[in-house]
């Protein structure tokens, strides 16, 4: 029996309407992109999250279900992030040059041209050039709900360079934070130089002095609601008010460090004597002479 023929209008429209699937299929799958070399310019990044001189040339965003974007980051001399951490990790990729890498309470570690660095979700720590040599990575970050980065506190210079700070100033040691020792990322662990902390009560209470450490300056110092520079104003005012002159002294020097002029300083002092009582105004005093004299 034979099969019945389709008329020949029918058979040219089937014909036709495969052809169009067939060219929207083609269409709709995903093609592969080359975007050459020195197409995107580069951008100064923004000196809210970083210290010194960063050019960043964004290489690729994250698109469709895609969550990792990547940028080719250049520090000059100097220049590095502030703590920051990330809610997915990053894996960074020396492309030239020297730099340092650290996390918090850990040792510094030294970055060259050929390393990987991965750093694991929600870990502080921040990254950048070395003290006189220019550093590029490409940064591979992951976002979460559209957020790749909680950004922290400055890195002072003492914690950038430590070799190059006086190893044993108020300046360097009294915000409490491990000025560590620099290790090469592949030479064997080095400990960290002891916190301000540490030295003064790790022998006969090291857990208060871990807790001061990751606690009060790690945690609550690195909160971005305040300013350094706010958050020492009200210790020193609180430190005055109850008379703790030998706090005082290191938390006078750390105002300095975070920006408060010797001037503001006496005027808290001054302020505070009217109504913490002259006794505490006074101590105050004597304890801002000294420390504003081994400035």
């Amino acid at each position: 029996m034979k099969r019945p023929r389709l008329p020949i209008q029918l058979t040219l429209l089937m014909t036709a309407a495969l052809a169009l699937n067939t060219r929207a299929n083609d269409t709709a799958a995903p093609a592969i992109t080359v975007t050459p070399a020195q197409s995107a310019p580069a951008q100064i990044l923004s000196n809210e999250n970083f210290t010194g001189t960063a050019r960043l040339t964004r290489l690729w965003h994250a698109e469709g279900d895609s969550r990792a974007a990547g940028g080719l980051v250049h520090f000059e001399p100097g220049a590095r992030t502030h703590w920051h951490s990330h809610p997915l990790g990053q894996t960074l990729i020396v492309t030239a040059g020297t730099g340092r890498v650290q996390q918090w309470g850990q040792p510094i570690q030294e970055i060259r041209k050929g390393d990987t660095v991965r750093i694991p979700p929600g870990v502080k720590h921040w990254h950048g050039a070395g003290p006189d040599s220019a550093m590029s990575h490409i940064a591979v970050t992951e976002h979460l709900d559209g957020k790749t980065t909680d950004w922290l506190a400055p890195v002072t210079d003492a914690q950038f360079a430590p070799e190059l700070s006086p190893p044993a100033s108020h300046a360097s040691h009294a915000h409490g934070v491990a000025v560590p020792s620099i290790k090469s990322a592949a030479s064997t662990g080095q400990s960290a130089q002891p916190s301000r902390a540490q030295q003064l009560m790790g022998d006969i209470a090291p857990a208060l002095a871990n807790l001061t450490d990751d606690v009060l300056f790690g945690q609550v110092w690195a909160r971005p609601e305040l300013s350094r520079r706010d958050r020492s104003l009200a210790t020193v005012s609180a430190l005055v008010a109850l008379n703790r002159p030998d706090q005082l002294r290191s938390h006078l020097a750390l105002a300095r460090q975070n920006g408060l002029s010797k001037e503001e300083l006496v005027e808290v002092i001054t302020h505070l004597a009217f109504y913490a009582g002259w006794p505490s105004g006074v101590s105050a005093a004597l304890v801002a002479k000294d420390v504003f004299g081994e400035e």
